[in-house]
């Protein structure tokens, strides 16, 4: 980032205070005061938002506080640390204000529990909205001041939903009894760390500047990696379907068919839910890299293009 953008940046800080932190921050505390004064047992699910509301509120509250003492300009990665940050805050809260209201909200009895529940998934999805609007102001403000920040380009999000979409399914397949002693399985577990690496490093090369130390141009990388893991990606997701929710591979092909899934009083996630939730992210994910390669294919071919031919 230029001088002058750091300087304009810094002097906005202020307005961004004032009208995106303490939302931010209100309304995720409200979502794990709600959740945490419920006082009945929350499961794994409920145990697992709480940390990510706790984890937000936390770190925006840090931001908040470094902004306010004017210390941005003492930490050259401010900018970009925070950007990204408000991408993946969106992300987790609204995530979690749909998979909490989808394996826990809905099992409650109607009552005073189940009312705060759904108002804690309801500030979440608020929270998710001002960390949304950071992103859009902060992505205006890169083009007003002319700076740059690689999360806020059209590759930046996509690697972002690309490692988060693989840290979803790292949490569902932290029940290792899904694909242990399975080759198939294990392939796929594989397939989610080997594609994940790669994204995080460019988020990282980018944010210190360094993609330009790579011995090719960066958008030919880009190419051959998106490629790499699209083909990864479709060989994860048949196999997950082919032996998670085959008969033959003594599998169950409906939720019904699972006993494990019968107790509706259960707040955790059954093991054929998980199952299910991994395929969908693995779709998900997979739609998201063939996007990927669709934009550096079309990048890689207007630099060919641009290129003076030797006559």
């Amino acid at each position: 980032m230029s001088n002058s953008g750091t300087a304009l940046y810094l002097a906005d800080l202020d307005t961004t205070c004032r009208f995106l932190r303490l939302p931010q921050l209100f309304s995720i505390c409200m979502s794990f005061s709600l959740v945490a004064n419920m006082g009945i047992h929350r499961g794994y699910v409920g145990n697992w938002f709480m940390s990510i509301w706790c984890f937000c509120c936390a770190v925006t509250l840090i931001i908040l506080t470094v902004e306010l003492r004017r210390f941005p300009s003492e930490f050259p990665f401010f900018w970009y640390l925070s950007n990204t940050y408000a991408c993946y805050a969106a992300l987790l809260c609204l995530s979690a204000s749909i998979i909490y209201s989808l394996t826990y909200v809905q099992f409650l009895p109607y009552g005073p529990y189940r009312d705060q529940a759904i108002a804690a998934t309801v500030f979440s999805c608020i929270a998710s909205v001002f960390y949304a609007m950071e992103v859009v102001k902060m992505w205006e403000r890169c083009k007003i001041y002319k700076t740059s920040c690689y999360v806020l380009t059209v590759p930046g999000l996509l690697k972002v939903l690309e490692t988060f979409m693989a840290g979803i399914i790292f949490a569902f397949i932290s029940n290792t009894s899904l694909y242990l002693h399975q080759p198939a399985l294990e392939w796929c577990v594989a397939v989610y760390s080997i594609c994940f690496i790669p994204a995080a490093l460019a988020i990282l090369l980018n944010l210190g500047e360094w993609e330009y130390r790579l011995p090719g141009p960066f958008p030919l990388f880009q190419l051959v990696l998106s490629l790499l893991s699209v083909l990864l990606y479709i060989s994860a997701l048949v196999l997950w379907l082919l032996y998670q929710f085959n008969k033959e591979f003594g599998r169950h092909p409906q939720r019904s068919s699972d006993e494990d899934c019968r107790d509706e009083l259960a707040y955790d996630m059954c093991a054929w839910d998980q199952c299910l939730a991994v395929a969908i992210l693995t779709a998900t994910n997979l739609l998201v890299y063939v996007t990927e390669l669709g934009y550096w294919a079309r990048q890689v071919s207007v630099e060919t293009k641009a290129l003076p031919r030797v006559s």
